[in-house]
């Protein structure tokens, strides 16, 4: 696939505009108070599907002397470039990292590794570019709770009718092209959470904490259509370490 083919070069803009910069409540009030909160402390943070650096440029202005961030995508790249503010950046596939073994403190994917077909090759780069010790902070859209086709559901068979949020096709593996918005198609890769956690093992990281957080009320009061599902989490973070042997 040529490069101006690619759905995330093709979008790289849509991206930028809507989730960035303070224009995406949910990433505002909830994934990047986590994302500081789990990375800080950590000298020598990469950021793995970095996009235009919102996350990396969050690292570095917490205090992280040096942070880099990589994306297979060379628009953002460019972008985060544009918009500097600290991290350095590079333009890479996760499943190959052009880093020395051990070079990392501390790793970051945030939403991405649904966006990642090689998740085994690309779980095996975190560890082996990950120090021992090192935290790997994995943000996911909840794989049970946000399955393709999930969503809420008005039974009006019932008496009276009820509202209950339906789980679609959990244990199926696939991979899709959603439309994210009006002529907006991108790839997305659904694995049950099982496939994530024995990718870790496998890879030698084990989970010290898993995150379900609520949607905050900053995030409900910007953004009102969610507030009927408040008590059903979209987002999951297992908070990993490759455990130091010595």
């Amino acid at each position: 696939m040529q490069a101006d083919e690619d759905p995330w070069e093709q979008h790289a803009a849509w991206w930028q505009e809507g989730f960035t910069e303070g224009a995406d409540a949910e990433y505002e009030e909830q994934i990047l108070p986590l994302a500081a909160e789990l990375l800080s402390g950590y000298d020598r943070v990469l950021d793995i599907g970095a996009g235009e650096g919102q996350v990396s440029r969050l690292a570095s202005s917490g205090g992280s002397p040096c942070v880099v961030g990589i994306d297979a995508s060379l628009a953002q790249v460019a972008e985060a470039l544009e918009r500097a503010g600290g991290p350095a950046y590079a333009r890479a596939e996760a499943s190959d990292l052009p880093f020395g073994s051990a070079t990392f403190d501390a790793v970051v994917a945030c939403l991405v590794f649904e966006h990642i077909q090689d998740v085994d090759a690309a779980m095996a780069e975190v560890s082996r570019v990950l120090r021992p010790g090192g935290r790997f902070a994995f943000f996911l859209n909840h794989p049970l709770l946000q399955t393709p086709r999930s969503g809420w559901i008005d039974d009006h068979v019932l008496d009276p009718p009820e509202q209950y949020w339906r789980i679609g096709p959990y244990l199926v593996e696939s991979l899709e092209s959603e439309e994210v918005e009006k002529g907006v198609f991108l790839p997305f890769v659904h694995r049950p959470l099982g496939r994530y956690v024995n990718a870790l093992a496998d890879n030698g990281m084990f989970i010290r904490r898993m995150l379900e957080p609520a949607p905050p009320e900053g995030f409900l009061a910007r953004a009102t259509q969610y507030r009927a599902a408040s008590t059903i989490p979209r987002l999951l973070v297992l908070v990993c370490e490759r455990p130091d042997t010595r």
